[in-house]
């Protein structure tokens, strides 16, 4: 290594001396480049691995409201895989957007795009207008960039008109060895997990909190029953465990017998195969037939109806997710990953008084509140692979495939997994089970 900040860093070297050291002019990334943007015009497999590039970028002059975080760890998101497909479209196409705004937006608009969502680390710098955060703060990274000038961002961060997905609509995302984040990003690192156990949770169980747990989604309560699409992947994942932490019936929805087994694992009460019910993967030619076979088994199982639908795979299964749920109950929706375009009976949603609420991300206070979860032992990261930085692309080929469980973490200037540990001993009770209040 080069580098002799990052050296330091993996050190484990004081904020003073951090402070001291000279910043990179270059540092390591895994990144997307805008002459590739047309290269999967008419090819059926968009390959991600054809796409994301591993070398050097540019280091970015720091904004007053922003710090640099060494980057430990950092795990792969959908999002990510929908960069490097330049679909729906081009992510170069918000980075210029987004480079209009002023002269720090502008350091956005370049011709790479460095991607990743999730991260974990330690602050190496700090912008002239940082109060909270020094070098060598331990930091886990939310997902969302909000304008903290915008008066709906102090409502609710998710509201405001210039909330943007970190990594995916901005640059200088997480899988590098170095990440620009904002200070509204921030929040302390739980000091029993890993670093790579710790980059994985944000945007996925900060998601899966916001559409299940808070105000904004749909709302659970003990004894829901909830239907969980992709119980096995990065989002049901933590979806399972709100669920079955919150006193709810959680009913999982898989495509494999290891992945039920996984799923179970996490706690899902039921599980059921996506082949048990005909559904492929572009999903039923009769969304209702299929809803009634999988009503079928759900009632069979719990005596009820699904409460709440936990949908994000889209297209392939948003109409049977509305005939599924019950008179009254809710479709809770924060993406698309079979498609963005969806079909179904809308009788089924009017007559039977449903609802569908659109989720998007958390906001700051929703991320510190599965921080506590995470900190008490409630929530588990749902890490189970991890990458180095040379083989992002490889990673994100594996959730782009669906052939991953739970999150894949990567690893960026953390030497192995299982550093970063600083409280041994909470470490040692959440694994021995005890029941933690503080």
């Amino acid at each position: 290594m080069d580098d002799a900040l990052a050296e330091a860093v993996v050190a484990g070297a004081p904020g003073d001396r951090l402070e001291r050291l000279p910043l990179p002019a270059q540092f390591t990334a895994a990144h997307l480049r805008v002459e590739d943007v047309d290269s999967f015009a008419g090819v059926d497999d968009k390959d991600v691995r054809k796409s994301i590039h591993t070398g050097s970028v540019p280091m970015p002059e720091l904004a007053p409201n922003e710090v640099l975080v060494a980057v430990m760890a950092s795990g792969i998101n959908y999002n990510t895989v929908w960069s490097a497909m330049f679909e729906p479209i081009p992510t170069f196409t918000f980075l210029k957007h987004l480079g209009r705004q002023d002269r720090w937006a502008a350091r956005h608009d370049r011709p790479f795009h460095v991607v990743g969502s999730d991260a974990a680390g330690v602050v190496v710098r700090t912008g002239s207008g940082v109060r909270r955060w020094r070098p060598g703060d331990h930091v886990v990274v939310s997902p969302v960039h909000v304008d903290e000038e915008d008066p709906a961002t102090h409502a609710d961060g998710m509201m405001g008109a210039g909330q943007l997905a970190w990594g995916f609509e901005t640059n200088y995302g997480g899988l590098a060895q170095y990440a620009v984040v904002r200070t509204t990003q921030l929040l302390p690192k739980p000091g029993h997990l890993t670093w790579e156990e710790a980059a994985v949770n944000p945007l996925c169980a900060g998601t899966a909190y916001r559409m299940l747990v808070g105000e904004r989604g749909a709302r659970m309560t003990q004894g829901d029953v909830v239907l969980i699409w992709g119980a096995a992947g990065g989002l049901g994942a933590y979806a399972v465990q709100l669920v079955r932490g919150g006193g709810g019936i959680a009913v999982g929805v898989v495509s494999s017998e290891a992945k039920a087994e996984y799923a179970r694992g996490l706690g899902c009460h039921v599980v059921i195969n996506r082949e048990e019910i005909g559904l492929g993967g572009d999903g039923p030619a009769d969304p209702v037939a299929a809803g009634k076979r999988l009503g079928r088994r759900i009632r069979a199982a719990t005596g009820d109806d699904p409460h709440i639908v936990f949908e994000h795979v889209g297209r392939a299964t948003f109409g049977i997710s509305v005939f599924v749920v019950r008179r009254g109950g809710t479709v809770v929706t924060c993406g698309s990953s079979t498609g963005y375009v969806h079909e179904f009976d809308n009788r089924y949603l009017w007559m039977r008084l449903k609802r569908v609420v659109g989720s998007h991300g958390a906001n700051l206070h929703e991320q510190a509140a599965v921080g506590r979860l995470l900190h008490l032992g409630r929530l588990a990261p749902a890490l189970t692979a991890t990458y180095d930085l040379a083989r992002t692309a490889e990673a994100a080929r594996l959730v782009q495939t669906n052939g991953h469980l739970g999150k894949v973490g990567v690893l960026a200037l953390a030497p192995h997994p299982g550093l970063g540990v600083t409280d041994p001993e909470r470490r040692e009770l959440i694994a021995r089970g005890e029941e933690l209040t503080g």
